[in-house]
């Protein structure tokens, strides 16, 4: 029985641009930019340099510590390694492939002989090496999350909700591709070894509930698909798990804390496609939606495509198009050019032309409490907001502010227009920076204090 989480938003859809059309393929771009960082996580360290000639699903990037590899999504030649602009700002190195249009496939892409004997040790390997990390938009690699459950972790949740407006890649492969969603749903229950995986999906979604059903009747597979009502943000990890299991997860703390592990939709297709295929991440399905848009579409690309080539396929922005968004209007980020690549998080890529443009220059919150009532954290947003535009870091942390998800769910309640969710941005950065100074003066310290000894 579902269970409701605190606070949350009904802002409208807006799905229905898009929740008919079927995804569509978008041929491979003449050269794609591959980030080399698209995982939570240092960057990877580039493998291959210009000149060099790759073939589709070869490892051109290799991560130390905490992350994923990252793999060709074209074949054909390096023309550069290089800096260029990627969606969270700034430049990264990045491995630009000239596409030779062949598609040939690296020898390093190898089916297991039989997927259904490998013990959970070999598949967390497989997907370790698929390079597949939180398709939804987190990123947080994949292979960590479950060699790190394993024997802690006794639910199992797929996440469905997709809960922000516009966006609806998950709900298109929910009818499409539900095989791929219950057989990667499978292989996560033997990885786990529990007996059964939950899928939540929002109840506006029932085609994509009946589909994914139809296969779990047919395969009887362990798999159950719960049913949840309409709120956002619902696709929010924490939100799902109480909402499923009624259990909150700690302040500060992570899902495992409560014996849970949270799977995105996408995220379980490409460990089918990697246990069955031997297919690391090389593609994403991207919704392309927004009043800008003259044509909104569901389009599968490869990584690395540039954002410009599907604005293109879909027809281009319309005229007084003023803002495009990496992400969902929630918690997407604004872009100050088409000339970014689509990388493993990009799940949706929205442009706006007419008037939902609400911001104020100098907002002055009224002490409505609206954003109390709606923080799915149970946070103070009004304080948090006051603290962080008058720098005060420890106020901050006694706020709990890094429990902060950015949401924007109180954004979206303030009648003040007041800029929160850009604001916590700024104050977890003031947090962050003087949590490293406090560490280096420390060091320093002890480093001094070692030398005055000797």
């Amino acid at each position: 029985m579902a269970q409701a989480f605190f606070g949350g938003v009904h802002p409208n859809d807006m799905k229905a641009a898009t929740n008919e059309k079927a995804i569509e393929q978008l041929p491979a771009p003449a050269e794609v930019v591959i980030p080399m960082s698209m995982h939570f996580g240092a960057p990877c360290t580039p493998l291959v340099k210009a000149g060099d000639t790759v073939k589709v699903g070869q490892k051109i990037g290799e991560f130390r510590g905490l992350g994923a590899p990252i793999h060709a999504s074209v074949s054909g030649k390096v023309k550069a390694v290089e800096p260029r602009p990627y969606s969270m700002g700034g430049n990264i190195t990045s491995v630009i492939i000239e596409n030779d249009f062949q598609n040939t496939l690296s020898e390093e892409v190898q089916a297991p002989a039989n997927p259904d004997v490998l013990t959970p040790d070999e598949m967390v390997e497989i997907v370790k090496n698929a390079g597949i990390v939180g398709m939804g938009g987190a990123t947080f690699p994949t292979h960590v999350k479950i060699s790190g459950g394993i024997g802690k972790v006794d639910t199992v949740i797929i996440n469905g909700a997709e809960c922000e407006p516009y966006i609806t890649g998950d709900h298109r492969t929910m009818l499409e591709r539900p095989e791929e969603i219950i057989g990667g749903a499978t292989y996560l229950a033997k990885m786990f070894g529990v007996d059964k995986v939950i899928i939540g999906v929002e109840d506006n979604k029932q085609n994509g509930i009946d589909a994914m059903n139809k296969v779990i009747a047919e395969k009887k597979a362990p798999v159950v698909v719960e049913s949840l009502h309409c709120r956002y943000p619902q696709g929010g990890e924490k939100q799902l798990c109480q909402a499923i299991t009624g259990k909150q997860v700690p302040p500060g703390g992570l899902p495992s804390n409560i014996g849970c592990a949270v799977f995105n939709i996408n995220t379980t297709c490409c460990i089918f496609r990697a246990v069955t295929q031997g297919m690391p991440v090389v593609n994403k399905v991207v919704t392309v939606s927004g009043s800008g848009i003259v044509e909104p579409k569901n389009i599968e690309c490869p990584i690395g495509t540039p954002v410009s080539a599907l604005l293109d396929a879909c027809g281009g922005v319309k005229d007084g198009t003023y803002k495009l968004i990496a992400g969902g209007p929630m918690m997407g980020m604004a872009q100050y050019t088409a000339d970014i690549p689509v990388a493993k998080g990009t799940g949706a890529i929205l442009a706006f032309c007419e008037k939902e443009e609400q911001t104020v220059e100098h907002p002055q919150c009224i002490r409505c409490g609206k954003c109390v009532s709606v923080c799915p954290m149970h946070l103070e947003p009004l304080f948090m907001y006051q603290y962080a535009s008058k720098g005060m870091v420890d106020e901050l942390n006694e706020a709990h502010i890094m429990d902060c998800m950015e949401c924007g769910a109180c954004a979206y309640a303030c009648p003040a227009r007041m800029h929160l969710t850009h604001m916590f941005k700024t104050g977890k950065q003031l947090v962050k920076d003087k949590a490293a100074a406090d560490k280096a003066a420390a060091e320093a310290k002890k480093a001094a204090q070692e030398r005055k000894e000797a």
